[in-house]
Parts: C-alpha cells; structure tokens; sequence
C-alpha cells in the first residue's frame, strides 16, 4: 500500500510539474484608452499607480498596434490572430439597434477556443461585441467557459445599465431604472475577483474587456478629483475612469499574489484603440492626449495616435522588469503567442497573420515581419500599411497615399510621398496583396451611418 501511495504521490507531483509549465493568460483590454492616458506614458494629471507599478516591473511597449481603430474589429483581430486584411469583421457594423454587432462566423477560431483545448479554463468579463447569444459569434461558442457583462457595445454606453448578462442570462438592475445607482463596473470587478480566485486547480486565461474609459463619461465617485479647481466635470469623470481601471488592475494583481500565482500569470495589458475626444476637444487638449505633438490622430482614424496602444507585459521571471521596448508588434500576435506558449496546434486550414511574440517578451529581439496592415470600413473605407519605418496613409480608396518616416516623424507631419515615389508603389502594393476581398468590406465609398460605438 505504502508503495501504492507514494507512486500515485509521484504521479500527482509529475502532474503538477506539467500543469505548472503552462502559464496563466490573462489579456486586459481598455476601452478607447489613449497611450498618453497613463502616468508611465507621461500623462501628469491622471494618477495610474498600480498601470505604472506592473510597468516598472515588466515592459512597456511604445509600437504596440491595436487591430483597428474602433471596437469591434480591433477585438476580432485580438482573438482571432487576423489582421484587417483577413479579419470576418473590419467595421462596428450592428445586425439591429441595441441587438448586437456582426458576429463572428461559425468556423472562425479564436484564442479561447485554442486554449480551452489545452485544458485552460476560460472567461471573458466586461465587453463582447462580437454577437449576440443567438449567432455563431457568441462567446459561450467561441470557447469561453463563463462570460458576464454586456454583450452589445451600444448597451455598454451605460455605466448604469438596466442590466446585464451572465453567461446567456440576462438579469434585471431595475434600480438604474430610477437612477444612477449601481455601477456596472462593481460588479464586472467583483465577478472577476471571484472567478480567478476559483482558479486554482488548471491553467486559465482570462479576457478582461473592461468598458473603461469609454463613454458615456460616467462614474459613482469622483474620488480625488472631485473638488479639483479649474477642471471641468467631463475631465473630472473621465480622469476618475481611469483610475478607477488603475485599481482595478491593481486589485487583480493583488488577487494573484495572494494566491501564490504571481509567478505563472502572463498579464497583457492594452487599449482597443486610440482615444475618442478629438484634436479639439477640450478634455483631450487638457490632458495632452497627443503627447505632447508626438502622435497624431484619436479613434477611427489610421494615423498613430489611432493604432498605437498603451501597452505592458508583465510576468515575474519571464518578461524583463523595467523594460521599455520600441519594437512593434500587433493585436493579431497575440494567438500565435498563445499557441507557443501552450503547445497548441492549428487546424490544418488556419494561418494567423500573427507571429509568436514568446521570445520577444522575455527579452529576446521582435519577430522580422514585411509589414502590418490595417483598414477600417466607418464610412468611406480607409488604409494603412506600415513596411520597416515607412507608414503608409489612404484616407479613401481612390485618394493619395501619405507617406512618412516614423523614425523621424511619429508625428506623421511630413508627408514624403512627392519625394520618394518609389516607396508609394511599393505601399500601394501591399494595400492591394494584404488583403483578401470580401463582399461586407469592397473598398468603395459608401454611406456614412449614423450613431457611432
């Protein structure tokens, strides 16, 4: 017997051993944050202790690109390892009013379906947006395990919504029904405190898709900004947003070295897209959203400030602390990384359009690529390619291609395409191979819809 018990001691320890080789994922998307949103970008006025603390203890990336700059789109590339050239969806295109987005087709393999294969337990919290329960895009059938929150992106324009879902189940908040009385984002926070800390037994992978800070800019507690001099209320919210993320983040990580698994959590840190104010907007000008001039653009365009994230990797032991690195990379590596990390395989007919980023985020140089691509269909459909240095600008499908040199102009001020012809033909040829057609994305212009997401 004795000898019985110390086999099966044996097996259980080999058991532990292999599970413990595959890390935890857990992948933190915010909603229309800008690069220049947080203390360790620069930002002075918005307090990100706890961004800035995983920061300083990780990397933090300054050519991190989103999928696309809008929600929809960018989320599909980040779980389907697709760029905008591949990607089922390239716009926020809503199937009806308040009933959900285009969803994901049926045979489109995402992240959570590929790990929920290698045993991960999965979960995503906080925004879907890429089909309702009903459709073949609902995330109960694209591999997650629990979901919670809101599905449709126009709904999550409320931070006081009437409710909410769990799982397929929709359940009532009929208090906000009269008045702003329970912050959704309490209860997406408390959900995942909870459901990590039932992880223990298997590897998980966690797609934390908070709302914050996108509008409509509301919160319950201003906290310390509420009685600063010379702010607006719409700069007092927004700033509380964000800070309220820091802290949530913080309240995560806190969770993870409680439980002793600091050490095996692979935390990605990002946003979706660039921030939504505007050049003009009062709020973006006081917080220097632009950086100081060094990025231009915001949300739903295809200028950096649009397609550059804030972006940290953080992994004690794995990922070199106090790093910063300006190597870039894309929403639609993420995938491939995953399935290094955990041995997973690919069905035969599949072929991300990302590169494993495994070695690069311990330390290791950033995969060599030809070149990123990106369009989005809001309105007249525009494109973007970026080769080495050279970025590529079409703002229309018939319009000029700008060119710039973003080792010397992150800017994107100086157009070179009058000077160097060469380099234009050689980006219009990647605009036309970097893509697949695709009849709900033909490059023409069409109509601009109302109502934006």
């Amino acid at each position: 017997m004795k000898q019985i018990a110390c086999f099966l001691t044996l097996l259980l320890s080999v058991y532990t051993l292999l599970a413990s080789e595959k890390p935890n994922i857990i992948f933190i998307l915010a909603d229309d944050l800008g690069q220049g949103d947080l203390g360790c970008y620069g930002q002075q006025k918005i307090k990100t202790p706890n961004l800035d603390a995983l920061a300083a203890a990780g990397t933090r990336f300054t050519q991190a690109y989103s999928g696309t700059t809008v929600c929809a789109p960018s989320r599909t590339s980040l779980m389907t390892g697709l760029d905008m050239g591949h990607s089922p969806v390239r716009a926020n295109r809503e199937i009806a009013k308040g009933q959900g987005q285009m969803p994901l087709p049926e045979k489109t393999l995402t992240v959570a379906e590929l790990l929920r294969q290698q045993g991960y337990a999965t979960a995503c919290m906080g925004k879907w947006g890429m089909g309702m329960f009903d459709t073949t895009g609902s995330p109960l059938k694209k591999g997650f395990n629990r979901f919670y929150g809101y599905n449709c992106q126009r709904h999550a324009h409320s931070y006081f919504p009437p409710y909410l879902y769990e799982n397929d189940k929709r359940f009532e908040l009929p208090e906000n029904l009269e008045g702003k009385k329970t912050y959704a984002d309490k209860l997406i926070q408390k959900d995942v405190l909870s459901w990590v800390g039932q992880q223990k037994d298997k590897p998980f992978f966690l797609f934390y898709a908070t709302t914050l800070p996108h509008g409509s800019y509301e919160i319950d507690d201003l906290g310390i900004y509420k009685d600063k001099e010379g702010w607006t209320e719409e700069a007092k919210t927004f700033a509380a947003m964000v800070t309220r993320l820091d802290s949530n983040v913080g309240e995560l990580v806190a969770l993870l070295k409680q439980m002793g698994l600091e050490k095996n959590t692979l935390i990605l840190f990002s946003g979706d897209n660039g921030a939504a104010f505007g050049e003009k907007s009062k709020t973006s000008i006081f917080f220097n959203q632009s950086m100081d001039g060094k990025l231009r653009g915001f949300k739903r365009g295809m200028y950096e400030g649009g397609l550059r994230q804030a972006s940290l990797a953080y992994w004690p032991g794995a990922v070199p602390a106090g790093s910063v690195s300006d190597e870039p990379w894309a929403f639609w590596d993420f995938l491939p990384t995953c399935a290094e990390l955990t041995g997973a395989t690919y069905p035969a007919d599949f072929k991300p359009c990302g590169l494993s980023l495994v070695s690069f985020l311990k330390g290791g140089p950033a995969p060599q690529r030809d070149h990123f691509y990106w369009e989005l269909h809001e309105g007249t459909p525009q494109q973007a390619v970026r080769f080495g240095d050279w970025k590529a600008v079409r703002n229309s499908p018939k319009g000029k291609i700008e060119l710039y040199d973003l080792s010397k102009d992150t800017a994107e001020q100086n157009d070179l395409s009058e000077s160097q012809p060469e380099k234009v033909k050689q980006a219009e040829q990647l605009m036309l191979q970097a893509r697949v057609d695709d009849p709900n994305w033909p490059l023409k212009e069409v109509p601009k819809k109302k109502g934006k997401l």
